[in-house]
This record gives C-alpha cells, structure tokens and sequence, in this order.
C-alpha cells in the first residue's frame, strides 16, 4: 500500500538557506521520513518511531 506523504519543514529554515531538510510522519505511525527539501527527488531516509525520538531528545539537549 503506497500512501502520500505530508512534509514539514522546520520553522528555522527558510527558502534562501544552503541546507534544509523537511520530515514526514507515515500514517502508520512506525517510521519518520526524512529528505533534502532542495532536492525532493532524492532517495529519503526513514528511522523506526522509537529512534526518531531519542534522536530529538539528544538533539535537545
């Protein structure tokens, strides 16, 4: 079953920065996507619910 993704984007990027990246939640759940918001095409990263979350949390630290 293939199901459409709804991206964000972090409120910290902008259109003129070199580096953004926007992040998507499946609908299931179980995987946060990851991908270059200025190269949309190119291959996505996607990690387990459970890491996303400690990676947040270390992040903000």
């Amino acid at each position: 079953m293939i199901t459409t993704l709804e991206w964000f984007k972090s409120s910290y990027s902008s259109n003129d920065g070199p580096e953004c990246v926007e992040v998507a939640i499946a609908p299931t759940h179980t995987t946060v996507h990851v991908r270059d918001s200025k190269d949309t095409q190119r291959a996505q990263l996607a990690f387990a619910d459970a890491a996303w979350t400690e990676f947040v949390e270390f992040a903000g630290r």
